[in-house]
Parts: C-alpha cells; structure tokens; sequence
C-alpha cells in the first residue's frame, strides 16, 4: 500500500471524501487537510488526492486533471507514481503526462516523469521530455527512468543542445555532462 502516515482527522474526512463525487471533493483536499510534508516529495494534501484516485476510472482522473489548478494536477501527476493508482489506468493516462510535459511549470514537468511515465511513454516522447527537462531547468535526477532509457539518439539529442549553448556562449547544465558524447555524433552526407 502507500504507506501515507495521516492524522485521524484526515483519515475521517478521507473516509467521508470517498463517498461524495471525486470532482466536488479533489478541489477541496487542501482546504480540508492542509499542506503539512509527510515524507520525501509528498505534503498531506497530495497524499489524500493519490488515495482518492485509487479504483478510480481513467476518464475521471483525466477530468479532475483538466479541470485542476496546478497543485491538483501535480498531486493527480504523483498519483501515478502509485501502484494503486496507476495499476488500472495502464496507458489511459498518457494525455495528461503528455500535456504535462508541454507546460513550463517545472513542477508538473518533473512530476509527469515518474515511473508511470518510465513504463507507458513512447521512447521519442520520453527522449523529448528529457531534453524540455534540460531546457527547463529541471534536475535530470528527478526524472524516473535516466540512465536506462537513454539511448544514441538522446545522447545525439543532449550533445547538440550543448554545443549550440556552448557556440551561443551559455553555460551547459551540469547534469547533462555524464551524457555528452566525447566526439559530436556523425551526419550524414
């Protein structure tokens, strides 16, 4: 299970939560709860989104998503991190990754590149996700899936991001070195 520790309190309005519509009730989650961490990337709030998502269908957690601030769309993002959550869902839960990975909001851009994403993201959408993280500025460690899915395209992909910051005099992120070719990839003639 998730093994989310929650006062008694939370844990009897979580209890009451699931048996209202997920819609009324995911928007209200922090007002009810509050913020407080709970563990390692995970506050209160989110935590009791997750579990309201578990047995929920795709379509619904696609609407909660949609329609959600960005805090709601993060914590349904973290969700899918979740066996419980995602389990069910299997790839019907790519269109909010992907639309994810099309914002600027670092946040969801790393949180939509959990281990959900690791499983069901086409090997071209990952590679483009990779490189927006770099873009972006968000720390390649958080990006679940690095280094097995790294592959001769993506390091081609890295090594020419970097020399056109390297050309236009823009310092190269860090974390990208360890996957920088030694030599430029070959083109074609």
């Amino acid at each position: 299970m998730t093994g989310f520790e929650l006062s008694p309190d939370t844990e009897a309005w979580l209890a009451e939560a699931r048996k209202q519509p997920l819609a009324e009730v995911f928007p209200a989650v922090a007002r009810k709860v509050g913020r407080e961490p709970l563990g390692p990337g995970w506050t209160t709030d989110q935590a009791v989104r997750a579990l309201l998502l578990i047995g929920v269908p795709a379509d619904e957690v696609q609407l909660v998503y949609r329609y959600g601030d960005a805090d709601e769309k993060q914590a349904v993002l973290q969700a899918l991190s979740l066996d419980e959550v995602s389990k069910d869902l299997k790839d019907q839960a790519l269109t909010i990754v992907e639309d994810a990975i099309r914002t600027n909001d670092q946040r969801l851009l790393a949180a939509a590149l959990g281990p959900y994403a690791t499983t069901w993201l086409p090997q071209a959408s990952f590679r483009q996700a990779v490189l927006k993280c770099v873009f972006a500025g968000v720390p390649l460690e958080k990006v679940d899936g690095l280094p097995a899915r790294v592959d001769d395209e993506l390091i081609r992909m890295m090594t020419d991001f970097a020399a056109e910051r390297a050309a236009a005099g823009r310092e190269i992120p860090k974390d990208l070195e360890q996957y920088l070719t030694a030599s430029p990839p070959r083109r074609g003639v």
